[in-house]
């Protein structure tokens, strides 16, 4: 057998491997699944406390069986103890929210934390009765899975996934839509609680198996990387899933070539493919958006054509238009054009250039913001000779109202300084956006 299929062979013949595998597997599965509802939503902060909160819940269970029966703690107790703190780590969550001005991401921060300490202090208090290593809660060991945890994951697996299936529909349209939800007449508040106990089962199943800083990464990165491939849910949902289970995958490898920590070689696995993605994702990648942006044609140098084209008032030659627009290169001129004729803005004839009517119209409201800015600069004393190259540079800042701001404050003038027409405000009903909301330098 050749080196490289002895390394992959290898492992799989131990038994810790495989159980680490298809625990592994079984929580990045579902994991991936409702985290996917967390990301939308925005309750990745949520997940983190509701995972560190379970110290509280497991030091709770250990010390009741351990006073009240006399043996050690199994699975299933610290597993209810665990669900219990997080009941009560979300109720406390909701109720500081609702009943003070803390808004709810401070709540979350106050709240977890504060459960968290108390599990410390628990565990640090009754130290003669509970025997939990804290650094194992936290890191995990998943190359460690006993057969009890084992068996927990994957029932809390199968139970989560058959929620998630059974009420797709239902929990798809309340984290998109909930004002409609609610008018449909779907218990939108119901559907949150039924959400957070299922983040909350995952988390206390994964806890002991995989660690604090594992369960919380492989609830959000997953997602996060499917996130940007699809803007579908379900699909969002089977990409996050796999890309869970690829990362339970390569991490045991990874941890088992280099000798290395088993929760954390497969966060860092998770991690690599959210950054390969993020890089190299069709539509929302740092590679498609800078080649996006390499396409887009800066705003004002399609607003400096549409006043230039206006002035001239008919056909307009190219080398005219580059001597009055001003372009980082001369390359942008071409693909401003071309833009603009795609977009109905202007025509072309052999003599050069024309203005569409919508394209009139678009130029008028940039003249209108020139000659209005040319007003207000004159108004508070700028030198003459500054006036027009000022007001050149600040035509092209027309949101937010800011020119309708400038016409109110100068009592609507109907000239400019040197005499001028100031054009009226038109409405923007030719079927295009207003130019100030597109290709100012960012994606469409």
């Amino acid at each position: 057998m050749s080196f490289l299929a002895q390394a992959f062979w290898a492992p799989l013949t131990e038994t810790y491997f495989q159980k680490a595998l298809i625990g592994g597997c079984a929580v990045a599965l579902v994991s991936g699944v409702v985290g996917c509802l967390v990301v939308l939503r925005r309750m990745a902060f949520l997940g983190d406390a509701l995972s560190h909160a379970m110290i509280a819940g497991v030091a709770g269970g250990y010390l009741a069986m351990k006073l009240l029966f006399g043996i050690e703690a199994h699975a299933p107790s610290m597993l209810l103890g665990s669900l219990l703190a997080a009941v009560i780590t979300v109720a406390l969550i909701g109720l500081v929210s609702r009943v003070s001005r803390i808004k709810e991401d401070t709540a979350i921060g106050i709240m977890y934390t504060g459960v968290f300490a108390l599990g410390v202090v628990v565990v640090s208090i009754f130290r003669q009765y509970i025997h939990i290593d804290l650094m194992h809660f936290i890191m995990g060991d998943i190359l460690g899975v006993a057969d009890s945890d084992l068996w927990a994951s994957v029932l809390v697996s199968a139970t989560v996934l058959s929620i998630l299936v059974l009420f797709f529909r239902h929990f798809q349209l309340a984290s998109f839509d909930p004002i409609m939800a609610a008018s449909t007449g779907l218990p939108v508040l119901l559907l949150d609680y039924a959400l957070t106990t299922c983040v909350s089962l995952v988390v206390v199943s994964a806890v002991s198996m995989v660690g604090v800083i594992l369960v919380v990464g492989l609830l959000i990165t997953p997602a996060a990387t499917a996130y940007l491939l699809s803007d579908r849910l379900d699909r969002m949902m089977w990409l996050s899933a796999l890309f869970g289970v690829t990362s339970v995958i390569g991490g045991l490898y990874l941890c088992v070539w280099l000798d290395s920590a088993g929760g954390g070689a497969v966060m860092l696995f998770c991690t690599l493919q959210f950054l390969v993605v993020l890089v190299l994702a069709p539509r929302y990648g740092l590679l498609a958006r800078w080649l996006r942006m390499r396409r887009l044609v800066p705003q004002q140098v399609i607003e400096d054509v549409l006043i230039t084209v206006l002035r001239r008032q008919g056909d307009t030659p190219l080398p005219v238009l580059h001597e009055f627009v001003q372009a980082a290169h001369p390359g942008l001129i071409p693909k401003a054009l071309r833009q603009m004729e795609q977009e109905g803005m202007i025509s072309v004839s052999p003599e050069g250039y024309r203005l569409t009517e919508a394209g009139g119209k678009e130029a008028r409201q940039v003249l209108r913001a020139h000659r209005l800015w040319e007003s207000y600069l004159a108004s508070i004393g700028t030198p003459q000779e500054a006036v027009h190259p000022t007001a050149h540079r600040l035509e092209h800042i027309r949101g937010e109202g800011t020119v309708e701001y400038l016409d109110q404050k100068l009592g609507k003038p109907e000239l400019d300084p040197h005499g001028k027409k100031i054009p009226p405000r038109q409405n923007n009903n030719h079927g295009f956006p207003p130019r100030n909301d597109r290709n100012r330098n960012h994606e469409p």
